[in-house]
């Protein structure tokens, strides 16, 4: 068994891996073509001021950690803004993961404006002032345009009415990943400033990036998994060259250690919007990369790229969306859970009263009599359109067999998840899907993800409390408390198995 045991990118010297490297080589090198074909004298976006409350924004939609820190900076005279992802989400009337912050303060003066505040990263630094119990992150100018500005090909040229400062934030926006990223809002004018038509594309529902999309993956691979990301949370579509490139750049996430890779997924599956990433995932030929014992099981059911229909698996996650949300996440070790349950049940069809058994037997730590007891008196009707669910008349002895061999199946899947070997061999019927052995689960979430349901194998645990009640504590889950993610766990299966709306008519 090869358990991931850290971050650093995880490869074996054989041929079929030296394959899938010159895939990236090959995709990278097309991309670069592609590049000089795009017309050099595209024009820029023109550059635009929004009144923010015309917007429906207002400073009490700003987290209370968040304007302490814009209000500390503004009092000492330094310039403050919000930037990045924030402030679309602002426009949307979404709640921001997080707020971002850029201020004309060196990160020093920052440091010293606030008692409990650190400078982090080497390459590019940026301050964590502590507010709370919450980490706002401040970056500054002064650092900010140490980095580069990316010569685009684009013929983006300051206007002749615009002053310094509208030429400092456009600098900043240009070193940005997408359009609707490239915001920047002050919060005291009221002013939220748009340099790269990002307004536009928030109107427009579209995930595009700033400059062409080829160069803008080729020089970060990681934005091909946040195009992702923000598209499937927002349900945003893509531009049309932005999804061409991600497509034929999908193989190029390779480059990306481990650690990103989690961080990325985790991003896309404990944060609300996980089904819709996986489909898209699908749909560009990620998932054949990321999780290719998941996109095995789609193949091996006629599933399509383009595919409407919906499965188990996507259903599992369809219900965890509905239960977390971006300032509500779980913790990584559920939905590493949510996948090797479905692989097992993939692998080996079992009765619904099997599946309701496993999840109340992991909801209760380990208690099979009280489980197999509340199963047995379950009348509802289970959703007999999933492949994984065979019914079949079992005694309670045949019940309780059943109910902890698909406990040691979860287990084996989850060892097969962090197994290289097992991983390549997912997709081994499939010549054209590519080659992948990357595993990005490292070993101490394979053994939080074990502890889930190993209750239902070993037995009763002693001292365990089973989650009284349907409320969910979200802190809890998110620091990935074992009896809160049985409990979210046990409630994804369950109601996805017996769905209260199964056999009532649409309306």
């Amino acid at each position: 068994m090869a358990i991931s045991t850290g971050f650093a990118f995880s490869c074996r010297p054989h041929f079929p891996l030296s394959q899938s490297m010159r895939k990236v080589f090959m995709s990278c090198s097309a991309a670069i073509e592609a590049i000089e074909e795009i017309d050099s004298g595209k024009e820029p976006a023109e550059w635009k001021r929004f009144n923010s409350k015309e917007l429906g924004i207002s400073s009490s939609m700003i987290a209370r950690p968040t304007r302490v820190v814009l209000n500390g900076l503004k009092s000492k005279g330094f310039e403050v803004y919000l930037v990045g992802g924030c402030v679309r989400d602002l426009i949307l009337k979404r709640t921001p993961k997080d707020f971002d912050i850029i201020t004309t303060a060196e990160l020093k003066e920052v440091r010293r404006t606030f008692s409990h505040c650190e400078i982090v990263g080497r390459r590019f630094p940026i301050c964590h002032v502590h507010v709370d119990d919450e980490v706002v992150e401040v970056s500054s100018f002064h650092t900010s345009g140490i980095r580069p500005v990316r010569n685009l090909g684009l013929s983006f040229e300051k206007p002749v009415d615009c002053d310094e400062k509208d030429h400092f934030r456009w600098r900043n926006c240009l070193r940005r990943d997408f359009t609707i990223n490239g915001l920047m809002f002050d919060p005291y004018s009221k002013l939220i400033y748009d340099y790269m038509g990002g307004v536009d594309d928030i109107r427009k529902a579209k995930v595009q990036t700033i400059g062409p999309a080829s160069f803008s993956f080729i020089e970060d691979c990681a934005r091909i998994l946040r195009a992702i990301r923000i598209a499937a949370r927002l349900g945003f579509r893509f531009g049309r060259e932005t999804a061409l490139s991600i497509k034929n750049l999908s193989s190029s996430v390779l480059r990306l250690d481990r650690g990103r890779l989690l961080m990325e997924m985790n991003y896309m599956l404990a944060y609300g919007s996980a089904e819709a990433s996986l489909r898209l995932l699908w749909k560009f030929g990620l998932l054949d990369i990321l999780l290719p014992i998941q996109a095995a099981y789609f193949v091996r059911h006629g599933f399509r790229r383009r595919d409407k229909r919906s499965n188990l698996l996507l259903s599992l996650f369809s219900n965890l969306d509905k239960l977390v949300a971006p300032d509500r996440p779980c913790h990584s070790s559920l939905w590493v859970t949510i996948l090797a349950f479905h692989k097992a049940l993939s692998d080996q069809p079992r009765d619904p009263l099997v599946v309701a058994a496993f999840s109340l037997g992991v909801h209760n730590g380990g208690d099979l009599s009280e489980a197999l007891s509340i199963a047995k008196r379950i009348s509802a009707q289970h959703d007999g359109t999933f492949h994984e669910l065979e019914s079949r008349d079992l005694d309670l002895a045949a019940l309780k067999e059943e109910v902890v061999e698909l406990a040691t199946s979860v287990q084996r899947a989850l060892t097969n998840m962090t197994d290289e070997y097992s991983v390549s061999r997912a997709m081994a019927n499939y010549p054209k899907a590519p080659y992948s052995d990357l595993v990005f689960i490292p070993l101490a979430l394979y053994l939080k993800a074990c502890k889930v349901c190993q209750c239902v194998r070993m037995g009763r645990e002693k001292g365990f409390v089973a989650k009284q009640g349907s409320k969910i504590d979200y802190e809890l889950l998110a620091s990935g408390s074992l009896q809160e993610v049985r409990h979210v766990f046990a409630r994804i299966v369950f109601d996805t198995i017996y769905p209260l709306n199964t056999g009532e008519d649409d309306t």
